[in-house]
């Protein structure tokens, strides 16, 4: 009985193919078991996998940069180039002068030279790349290029954010508290800020970046930026990105708003110090090592929570690139300039400095 059925049913799945292949003018084979060919259901997989083939894995984007037109392009050269020149010969020069000044070994131009150092980081992280697509007019970026671009500006960034407040509790310990200051901020002290610093900038690419994998993107690869922003990448994908969005939000919120709220306890604590303060002269040299250290923490926290804070149906893509421009620009190349025109002992070891050099090259003609 259950052999019958069994034939019964083969019958009928025989008769459906021949329906079939005969509709399509393709011939049936049957085996010498009884057994319909995998060539009579060829013709039923192409609407299955049509869906897929709309669904093909896109391996590299296009940067939309600033717009097409030839003219812009050449100006947006010179302005990034001339930007980007600037910030590395200004960081670096930081870096040098805190090195080879024996007065600037103090904890608070340790945190400055690792400053410069993640200022010159994050703007690489972008800047080459963009200056290469202007020069080259290629603004095809891999599907793995994209992603190790991700996860450098974010470990960077994020690490600039901590190392701001880092400085921000030294100029607390500096002016509250200033007979404990080389005990408070012992080396041991300075090396596990930086370091952790660091780590959370290193923890949150990862992250990032790890969920980014999840993703995968079809159809449409242009994003409408100059590098490759997390929340353009969500847009152009084809999976579920809530959890992504989610991660972002919630480590963008964490960085920003602990880093913040460090640094705004302590400028509260210093502007209530320096209230208190009757000597003039100390007043002044309270604020004048703070304000420099102030007005780049909020350039840089301002345009890093103008970026990723806001809900995503309030997000303009022009807005975006402004901002994107002032902290991935701007502001590393602005940032030696603060410190050096506004902190006296920079100023000075600038002084020192160029004297030496001027001694120097009056020696080596001498010599001749």
């Amino acid at each position: 009985m259950c052999r019958g059925n069994s034939t019964t049913s083969l019958l009928r799945i025989m008769q459906m193919s021949l329906f079939v292949t005969q509709e399509r003018h393709q011939p049936i084979q049957v085996s010498h078991h009884g057994h319909a060919s995998f060539q009579h259901f060829q013709p039923l997989l192409p609407p299955l996998t049509m869906g897929w083939t709309n669904h093909s894995m896109v391996t590299e984007f296009t940067l939309a940069g600033f717009g097409d037109r030839p003219e812009l392009q050449e100006v947006l050269l010179v302005v990034f180039l001339t930007m980007y020149f600037i910030n590395l010969v200004g960081n670096v020069g930081m870096i040098l002068l805190i090195h080879c000044e024996p007065r600037l070994h103090a904890p608070m131009y340790f945190f400055l030279s690792h400053l410069s150092l993640l200022d010159i980081s994050f703007s690489s992280s972008i800047i080459p790349k963009f200056l290469l697509s202007l020069l080259t007019g290629s603004r095809t970026i891999s599907y793995r290029g994209c992603l190790t671009q991700l996860y450098f500006y974010v470990m960077f960034g994020t690490a600039e954010s901590f190392l701001l407040a880092a400085m921000a509790y030294d100029r607390y310990v500096a002016i509250c508290n200033p007979l404990r200051y080389t005990v408070v901020m012992s080396q041991g002290l300075c090396l596990r800020l930086v370091v952790s610093c660091y780590a959370a900038g290193a923890l949150n690419s990862a992250v990032q970046t790890v969920a980014m994998l999840r993703l995968s993107f079809c159809a449409s690869h242009r994003l409408d930026h100059f590098y490759c922003e997390g929340a353009l990448l969500f847009a152009l994908s084809c999976s579920d990105t809530s959890i992504n969005d989610v991660l972002m939000l919630v480590f963008a919120s964490c960085t920003v708003g602990t880093t913040s709220t460090a640094t705004l306890l302590s400028y509260g604590c210093i502007l209530a110090t320096v209230l208190q303060t009757r000597s003039r002269r100390a007043r002044h040299k309270a604020i004048s090592t703070c304000t420099s250290h102030l007005s780049v923490t909020l350039l840089f926290y301002g345009a890093l929570a103008f970026m990723y804070m806001r809900p995503g149906a309030k997000r303009s893509v022009k807005l975006d690139k402004v901002a994107s421009i002032f902290y991935t620009a701007i502001t590393p190349m602005l940032n030696p300039f603060v410190y050096s025109l506004r902190n006296q002992e920079v100023r000075a070891a600038l002084s020192r400095v160029r004297r030496k050099a001027l001694l120097m090259c009056h020696r080596h003609r001498g010599s001749f």
